[in-house]
């Protein structure tokens, strides 16, 4: 996914968005749509063509289809993917419980979870916001942000300077606004570490399922991707190599999941220690934080970029309506609520304790088995109750 190359900063804008990942497209698209200038700037030469990110959540489409009413830009995203409506749990390899998103169908036009990688959802919303007349701005690296009474003035790596109403963060944990802004980001780090890749392989439970399985480390989770690939996303000690090879994928799998994976490729891998974070404030003066500027959590669930799209969306709407004051109130609690959701299915998946595996795999059962009770549950994964 490439934009525009070297386009040149304006003087002034309304809005000055930092930070080109589904966030800050998702903001810069809702301001497309409103009218309201903004520049969007990002520091690499080009958008990110590893997957990370793999699951689109149903409220996150029902964003994309309040963007595009005609439905377009929903199914422009769905054609790139993989719906899937089953989340199956096991314990090593004994099946404990199914969670179905079959029974959301009179809830939303999109009862599953589309398993689709990250570069596609950025790739969809940057037409879509080129088809509206914008683009994004690279390379800028932002280094400087200092706000006054009348605005904000960023200053980029090489010297430039662009002046703007406001500025928003929408560039991840480590984000230059929020420094600036001086907000803390309240949390911790897990002990544990996580291997993300993508390979390709022979899997017995097939692409029709996402696989969540508690092993002795942790718990391991495997998904469908296009093109017959998996996304594989597990706990592992600290030993694990930077960039796990094949090899390691294999052995990996095969204490997880004896003869259910035959790994043939390896697309990418990165190992990574993850955090639970959020913002003690959204905003400071003309600054403003979106998406991982405002809350880092686990992968459980698949809940980060879902989150920060529908930050950047509900950003969108109040900068548009001018009720920037709504925005932390209304979004600020979700991630508090999705923050503490997958603190408790982190902690949940690695306890060892065999009485608290027992109660952890009979609870599960139960929700699985009562189906308003599995609807609350894959209603709350879908971020349907964050509407």
């Amino acid at each position: 996914m490439t934009s525009t190359p070297a386009l040149s900063l304006p003087a002034r804008t309304d809005v000055a968005i930092v930070g080109a990942g589904p966030t800050g497209l998702a903001l810069a698209v809702t301001l497309a749509e409103a009218g309201v200038d903004f520049v969007l700037l990002d520091r690499q030469a080009e958008g990110a063509n590893t997957s990370r990110a793999g699951v689109v959540h149903a409220r996150t489409l029902e964003v994309f289809d309040e963007l595009d009413p005609s439905g377009a830009l929903s199914a422009e995203l769905i054609g790139r993917g993989i719906p899937v409506s089953r989340f199956r749990i096991r314990d090593g390899a004994r099946p404990v419980a199914t969670l179905s998103f079959d029974g959301l169908r009179r809830r939303t036009a999109h009862p599953y979870a589309l398993m689709v990688p990250q570069y596609e959802t950025e790739a969809v919303l940057l037409a879509r916001l080129r088809a509206l007349g914008g683009d994004v701005h690279r390379p800028y690296e932002v280094t400087g942000v200092t706000q006054d009474a009348d605005g904000v003035t960023l200053t980029t790596a090489d010297g430039q300077t662009l002046r703007a109403g406001r500025a928003v963060g929408a560039d991840g944990m480590h984000s230059t606004v929020r420094e600036a802004s001086g907000i803390p980001f309240t949390g911790a780090s897990y002990a544990e570490s996580f291997v993300l890749a993508d390979v390709v392989m022979d899997w017995a439970p097939g692409p029709r399922e996402v696989s969540l399985t508690f092993g002795p480390v942790g718990p391991t989770i495997v998904a469908p991707l296009p093109g017959g690939r998996y996304r594989v996303v597990a706990t592992v000690a600290e030993a694990a190599p930077a960039a796990p090879d094949l090899a390691y994928m294999q052995r990996l799998l095969d204490g997880l999941a004896p003869g259910q994976a035959t790994v043939r490729d390896l697309a990418w891998s990165s190992r990574f220690r993850i955090h639970h974070r959020v913002a003690d404030r959204y905003r400071a003066g003309r600054l403003l934080l979106a998406g991982d500027a405002a809350h880092v959590h686990s992968p459980a669930g698949g809940q980060g970029m879902n989150t920060g799209i529908q930050d950047g969306y509900a950003l969108g709407r109040a900068l548009a309506a001018g009720n920037v004051d709504g925005y932390e109130a209304a979004r600020r609690p979700v991630a508090l609520r999705v923050v503490a959701l997958t603190d408790r299915m982190t902690r949940f998946s690695t306890t060892r304790n065999p009485a608290l595996r027992l109660a952890r795999n009979t609870g599960l059962r139960l929700v699985a088995g009562v189906p308003a009770l599995n609807n609350r549950a894959a209603a709350e994964l879908a971020e349907l109750n964050y509407r």
